[in-house]
């Protein structure tokens, strides 16, 4: 495998018509103990390209001889190992969003902050050594041979290069979080911490301090400096995971935070900056949650600058017995144990439509180990119930309906109180969710009582 250039071997064009900007990114980069080719317009920036390597591009959105959108566009498609990352006015949160969408790595927005400048430019130059990686590991998270699996395997690779925000869809239990943490390892932030946040089981007078942290002396109780989810993530990634349950208040928090790249903990005077990579999720249609008013369509757009859509276990039936065979053998790993599904065992878990997908299959393959007498799991240790004859079926390829999963995640959570009892810190266990997110679901669905 090639030897990885040097910093100081490393070059980066700069494309700005304004020669104080050039010369303030020449300097910052050069203390970096990089090298810069500085253009003035696309024309220039152009024939650097195609005399030249380059391991990042920096340019403005508006140029002389046009916008930068086109040197976006150019770079996208003749020099697709080259990281792009835009320089925007104030403001101007259109502009850079339309540039990520066609292939810029990040922005930044004028007047350029330095730390910023510096944060951007130290996740770029680590793409390149992620390439070819991610066909290297994908198939340990993602298994099996379904062309649903694969279009996201694919897509999954190209989301890692990139340090856009993501939205993952799909439904609950269908991988979405290990989708976001597989970008993550892909991506240029590995290195840093990948923070996972439940939003819906955050109670609503908490969620500022929760993600922005707090000053001491902010209000009583506040007896020292606590870091929130955007400072326990810097460097790294922020999974933001059921964003749809967020309330609007804090929608508006979290849509300026975005914008300015930037937190003001509980009770400080001062902002922070944030160096994230922000990945969100939701089981729910967000779309629709605009239209009702129940989402901020200006927060819907910064999130879902890059999209991602995780299929149900219902459209990759063909790679049930596989999944199923490695999810089995990762459960009995720590006892050294090697169980077999039967024929029959694969057949019914073939057969079975899993409204709870992949996060339920390997809850039965968790109950079927611990039942089976043996070596071999066969089609009685699964404990396949039956679907209800009431119960509504789903039409091929399409999702279901909230009011359908509702009613299945409200049958899952009544058997698990039920088997255990009704002792909730147990059937939270069963149900391979947080006491915390259970609580949530309880009073969501109406369960409390």
């Amino acid at each position: 495998m090639e030897r990885r250039r040097s910093e100081r071997e490393l070059k980066v064009l700069v494309v700005d018509d304004e020669d104080d900007l050039r010369e303030l990114l020449d300097m910052s980069l050069a203390r970096m103990g990089l090298h810069t080719a500085l253009a003035g317009s696309i024309e220039q920036a152009r024939g650097f390209l195609a005399t030249e390597r380059f391991a990042l591009c920096l340019t403005d959105m508006r140029l002389p001889d046009g916008e930068g959108m086109e040197l976006v566009r150019h770079i996208a498609e003749h020099h697709r190992d080259v990281p792009v990352a835009v320089i925007t006015a104030y403001g101007s949160m259109d502009n850079a969003v339309a540039a990520l969408k066609s292939g810029a790595f990040d922005y930044i927005a004028k007047p350029v902050s330095i730390e910023q400048l510096r944060a951007l430019v130290r996740s770029a130059l680590d793409l390149p050594s992620r390439a070819g990686e991610a066909r290297a590991s994908d198939t340990d998270a993602l298994v099996g041979d379904a062309p649903a699996l694969a279009l996201v395997r694919d897509m999954i690779a190209k989301l890692a290069r990139s340090g856009a925000p993501v939205h993952i869809g799909g439904e609950s239990g269908s991988g979405k979080e290990r989708a976001a943490r597989l970008i993550h390892e892909l991506g240029a932030r590995r290195a840093g911490p990948f923070v996972a946040v439940n939003c819906g089981a955050i109670p609503e007078t908490l969620v500022e301090s929760e993600f922005f942290g707090y000053a001491k002396g902010a209000f009583t109780g506040a007896d020292s400096d606590r870091e929130g989810y955007f400072q326990a993530a810097a460097g790294g990634t922020l999974f933001l995971d059921e964003v749809g349950d967020l309330p609007l208040s804090m929608q508006v928090k979290l849509l300026r935070t975005i914008q300015e790249k930037s937190v003001r903990r509980i009770g400080a005077r001062t902002e922070e900056h944030t160096d994230i990579r922000l990945i969100s999720a939701t089981h729910r249609n967000l779309r629709q949650m605009v239209d009702d008013g129940r989402f901020r369509q200006d927060l819907f757009y910064r999130l879902n600058v890059l999209e991602l859509r995780m299929p149900s276990l219902r459209e990759c039936r063909e790679s049930i017995p596989q999944l199923a065979q490695t999810l089995l053998e990762r459960i009995a790993a720590a006892d050294g144990a090697h169980p077999v599904l039967s024929r029959g065992a694969i057949s019914a878990l073939c057969a079975y439509p899993f409204p709870g997908n992949v996060r339920e299959l390997e809850n039965v393959l968790e109950r079927a180990y611990a039942l089976s007498a043996d070596g071999e799991i066969g089609e009685a240790d699964l404990g396949l119930q039956p679907m209800a004859d009431d119960t509504p079926m789903l039409p091929d390829g399409e999702l279901p309906l909230q009011d359908y999963l509702d009613r299945m995640e409200r049958a899952a959570i009544e058997e698990a109180l039920r088997k255990t009892r009704y002792n909730r810190t147990a059937a939270a266990r069963l149900l391979g969710v947080t006491f915390r997110s259970l609580r949530y679901r309880l009073q969501r669905l109406g369960l409390n009582d």
